[in-house]
């Protein structure tokens, strides 16, 4: 199908609460320059870490469990009334910053809008572990999760019964875990959701340069530093690490969420056309005004809410558009795009 833009009539704009933060993320995030190797990774765990920030939006909901008895590390965030199966969500960060506590507020709003128990991983960080340390750890979690636990998604749908999701980095990690497990044979999971993946190591999309200046977190020049950082030297156009080079084919219904301002816009875009060619079904929802991964600020904007409303509907139903809430709920414009 063909674009369709959605914009409701007296439309209000962004809400100030996103303005605000747009602005504290200009102020406080944005710079020319990270460093490089171990200082980029000091300067980001302590600039996108921010736990202050995100403690004022954490656990709505939900509460949280340090997992002690699986082969790797991370924490559930598990609602008051469990009606779904389980999730597996890998944070964003660059691969060299954050953790399930930084991204509690994303993790927090899926369990208790879905009732899916959620499995946060915390994978290990570069450059002190550069690539493919993330993806193994993120295909042993798979594991772990298809052997226990209740996987059977309230939707009804079919595949492993496992959900997933990531953001920023954790989209493309979860593009390369889906590329790996469908080696392995494992079952793929039943529906995915990318919040702004980061799918192309090499910086080569378009928006990288339209967007530069109006991103509010990032710019172009950041892109080659959090990549080198991550790839130690291994080849950045190797779809395991820039997986808008991959094989998409096979893959269960995909959710893409991303801002019409941001760097990876089109490493979005690229990823959804890709699916659509290999006659996968992916969504794309464009959405004006908003920054990088404006959903870890549910509780604090509405944009941020009714993204996540979409995103746990989605994962629910992946089948039916029609039980998914509408993107302009909170009088914000949206570009959809729809297989």
């Amino acid at each position: 199908m063909p674009p369709t833009t959605s914009a409701p009539p007296g439309n209000q704009g962004p809400s100030w609460r996103l303005q605000f933060f747009d602005a504290m993320a200009r102020a406080l995030i944005r710079r020319q320059d990270w460093g490089e190797g171990p200082a980029l990774a000091s300067r980001a765990r302590r600039v996108l870490g921010m736990p202050s920030l995100w403690r004022w939006s954490q656990g709505r909901g939900a509460h949280f469990v340090s997992e002690e008895g699986a082969p790797v590390k991370g924490e559930w965030a598990l609602p008051a009334k469990e009606t779904a199966g389980t999730l597996l969500y890998l944070h964003g960060g660059g691969y060299v910053a954050c953790s399930p506590l930084t991204h509690r507020p994303i993790a927090a709003g899926l369990a208790r809008r879905g009732g899916f128990r959620v499995f946060s991983l915390d994978y290990r960080l570069a450059p002190e572990y550069p690539y493919p340390a993330a993806l193994d750890d993120a295909v042993a979690a798979y594991q772990w999760l298809l052997s226990s636990g209740d996987l059977t998604l309230a939707g009804g749908a079919t595949g492993s019964g496992l959900a997933l999701a990531g953001d920023s980095a954790g989209g493309g990690l979860a593009l390369a875990l889906m590329q790996r497990i469908r080696t392995m044979q494992l079952p793929l999971p039943s529906a995915v959701v990318l919040f702004s993946p980061w799918t192309d190591m090499e910086g080569s999309g378009q928006s990288i340069q339209a967007n530069s200046g109006r991103c509010s977190m990032f710019l172009p020049q950041n892109i080659t530093g959090f990549a080198q950082c991550y790839l130690a030297g291994h080849d950045p156009s190797d779809p395991m690490v820039s997986p808008v080079h991959a094989d998409l084919s096979g893959l269960p219904p995909t959710l893409i969420q991303v801002g019409s301002r941001e760097l990876l816009l089109d490493d979005a875009r690229r990823t959804h056309q890709r699916i659509l060619q290999t006659g996968g079904v992916s969504h794309l929802t464009e959405v004006e005004h908003v920054f990088h991964c404006w959903q870890m600020m549910d509780g604090l904007v509405p944009e941020a809410g009714a993204a996540l409303d979409q995103a746990a509907a989605f994962m629910l139903d992946p089948t039916d558009p029609k039980k998914w809430p509408a993107t302009d709920a909170n009088n914000w414009c949206a570009t959809t795009t729809s297989a």
